[in-house]
């Protein structure tokens, strides 16, 4: 196993970057989007949801996470050796600096501009008295009927809350019908009403009016209580700990256990209270009392407690002139005469290795892969692994199809996909009903990996066809993630991938792989190798290079390697969407290394890994990033590409691209500090460049 605590250099700094801090740099990396005049208004609001769905998701596994460690052990200190007191502290200092400035772009600039543009979100401040007539119209026969207001009083304690949910703490004056004068009330939003809502067109005076549910009952709120003052009225909103607890050791079953945590998720420990900026110093205090925390952990917010709701509102409105311009996926230029969805699908597969690269190229013909084998009468079996796939998937009903047309399916689900936990069980039971086989992986193990696998019989033999995916197979983020997918029938690294799937459902021992890399078997030790062989190759006075694409960078081992073979004389580029703990151009430590962040359009999430090799330019293909979870506590793979043509695609589109400074290319500094260089005249992104070279008839108006 890998050791966590990371050797400090020799000037004293430690020679890796806090992973807490690094994630909230990149969340100032998506803001920076939201803030850039040249990304269309729609486009900038979708980023400013991003951030707060990012946050929230940041202090529900991450910052809850330091919190039970500091409970646990008030000395303990993190991997960069900080004390985790001093590091709850920072992300405090910075995580409200990221809040404010999130905030005073959604009022300043985004609101406004967006209603210049005939996109209004009114808050009720300012309604004509014809939306004020159907506002309370609205209020009194959608919501008044469902709502349950808690007077406070020893009859009726602090109800439950749920995490995230939006709640009103209300102040009252007065005394009820029975002589009550608690003087506080609790009003819970419920969860079936909507939280933005579209004021009609005959009283909206611009194209495009919402409201948000939590302005409707602001303004109706002395409704709820009769004969008593409401003095305020606030907005709250706490964040708990989500990260669901299964005992691998002690648990018998693994999807009883999962649904029974899935309840108690929604009241976990509270870690974040949110209130709207006026709350008053002495309802935040009884607030941070009730949900036990310090005002450390108490967030004032200038506007709607859940910015995540508002992303709602881009769906909405058919503006397209305030979206990024649509594009249609294509194929790649040596298939697309040959690719028919009804016919030679496998022929084709049996010719030549398949490469697919989304979003710019469609996901349709995976699809397809799946489509024809659940009817051709030849395949006899398919095996897939699933870790997301979305609540609605032609993807799985395919699979449900095929089982019904009586193939052999084999489904390995992974039921702790976090905050997919549910859609996944779901999607087991409808499996199991129509008689597929449906495993939940390897205990303590989450199965990462993304992988199909067909066998079709033809003539006296079975064949294997194999599709091999550093994404998961969901549809919508196959048009909004970058991904690289490859079809092959190579007997080699089909036969590697069924024998993952025998090792996924069966009991053995691993056997060795003709090619895959996979976790948590030989996968961290083979990328360990190849870096050890590059700096050999450096050290003997020949080229060496190492490029690699990943979401996060943080296993120690691997970082103090890349650090050895920068020595060695390696040149290193690093391309890392997310946290880099790794630290770049220090001198005589990692003066050949070079760490990029692109952040654009679509989330970076290919996983590509380049070694010269003496020339011999290897290069992979896999599901995990350069993290400890990944090499020890996932089931993974690592995939070379092998064909010759497919291979130098792989580098054109997936890495050299990346290379070039660019219009969305942050670079990395020694400190951990991200610089986005100035744009050049004409500067065209990554992404937008491969929207331009590789999208059907999108052109250079597919880039934004």
């Amino acid at each position: 196993m890998t050791d966590q605590r990371a050797l400090t250099s020799s000037d004293a700094q430690p020679r890796i970057l806090n992973r807490e801090l690094g994630t909230l740099a990149f969340n100032e990396r998506v803001l920076a989007l939201a803030e850039d005049p040249q990304v269309p208004l729609l486009e900038r609001l979708r980023y400013v949801c991003i951030v707060s769905s990012n946050l929230d998701e940041f202090f529900e596994i991450r910052v809850a996470g330091l919190k039970q460690e500091f409970l646990h052990d008030a000395r303990a200190r993190s991997p960069d050796d900080i004390a985790l007191a001093e590091l709850m502290q920072l992300i405090s200092l910075r995580a409200r600096a990221l809040v404010g400035r999130q905030y005073a772009l959604f009022n300043k600039t985004l609101v406004p501009e967006l209603k210049r543009a005939g996109v209004a979100m009114t808050q009720g401040e300012n309604w004509t008295e014809a939306q004020e007539s159907w506002a309370q119209a609205y209020f009194e026969s959608d919501v008044l009927p469902v709502l349950t207001p808690i007077g406070l009083d020893p009859a009726h304690p602090f109800p439950r809350v749920l995490n995230k949910s939006l709640n009103f703490v209300v102040e009252l004056e007065g005394v009820d019908a029975f002589g009550r004068d608690s003087g506080v009330a609790i009003v819970q939003a419920p969860r079936v009403l909507p939280r933005v809502i579209r004021i009609p067109s005959a009283v909206a005076q611009v194209p495009d009016n919402f409201v948000t549910l939590g302005a409707i009952l602001r303004r109706f709120m002395p409704r709820l209580f009769p004969g008593m003052s409401v003095i305020a009225c606030h907005e709250f909103r706490v964040t708990r700990n989500s990260d669901l607890f299964v005992d691998d050791e002690e648990v018998t079953n693994l999807l009883t256990a999962l649904e029974g945590e899935l309840f108690e998720r929604h009241f976990g420990d509270a870690v974040r209270l949110e209130v709207t900026a006026g709350c008053s110093e002495r309802m935040a205090g009884f607030l941070m009392e009730q949900f036990g925390l310090a005002p450390g952990d108490v967030y004032r917010v200038d506007g709607p407690v859940n910015l995540v709701r508002l992303n709602q509102i881009p769906n909405l409105v058919d503006r397209p002139e305030l979206e990024f311009a649509t594009f249609r996926p294509g194929l790649p230029r040596d298939i697309r005469r040959f690719w028919k969805p009804d016919i030679s699908l496998f022929a084709l597969i049996a010719r030549r290795d398949v490469l697919l690269h989304h979003p710019y190229q469609t996901f349709q013909p995976v699809l397809d892969f799946l489509r024809v084998a659940s009817v051709d009468p030849a395949v006899v079996a398919i095996k897939q692994t699933i870790y997301r796939t979305g609540s609605e998937s032609a993807l799985m009903e395919t699979l449900i199809q095929a089982a019904r047309n009586g193939k052999e399916v084999t489904v390995v689900v992974e039921l702790k996909a976090r905050f997919d936990e549910e859609t996944n069980i779901n999607w087991a039971s409808r499996l199991e009903e129509v008689g597929a086989h449906v495993v939940y992986g390897v205990v303590g193990y989450k199965t990462h990996a993304k992988m199909v696998l067909v066998v079709r019989r033809e003539g006296a033999l079975l064949r294997r066809y194999a599709h091999l995916s550093t994404g998961n197979y969901h549809i919508r983020t196959a048009r909004l993630y970058t991904d690289f997918g490859l079809f092959t029938a190579n007997p080699e690294l089909c036969e590697d991938v069924n024998e993952m799937f025998k090792q996924l459902t069966g009991l053995g021992r691993a056997s060795e792989m003709h090619h895959l890399w996979q976790a948590p078997f030989t996968l961290h030790a083979r990328v360990m190798s190849a870096i050890a062989a590059e700096a050999q190759i450096a050290a003997a006075g020949r080229p060496a290079h190492i490029i690699a694409r990943m979401n996060a960078l943080l296993e120690p081992q691997v970082i103090e390697a890349l650090y050895a073979a920068s020595q060695a004389g390696v040149r290193i580029d690093l391309i890392v969407r997310g946290v880099c703990a790794l630290r770049p151009q220090v001198p005589g430590l990692s003066d050949n290394i070079r760490v990029r962040s692109v952040i654009g359009r679509f989330l970076e999430h290919s996983r590509v890994f380049y070694f010269h090799a003496d020339g011999r330019d290897d290069v992979y293909l896999s599901s995990a990033d350069w993290m400890y979870r990944n090499f020890f506590r996932r089931i993974e793979t690592c995939f070379p590409v092998l064909d010759r043509k497919l291979r130098e695609r792989v580098m054109r589109e997936g890495l050299r691209i990346y290379l070039k400074d660019s219009a969305s290319t942050w670079i990395m500094s020694a400190s951990g500090d991200y610089a986005l260089p100035v744009r050049a005249a004409g500067a065209r992104s990554p992404q937008g460049e491969l929207l331009r070279l590789l999208t059907a008839g999108a052109g250079a108006e597919g880039e934004q």
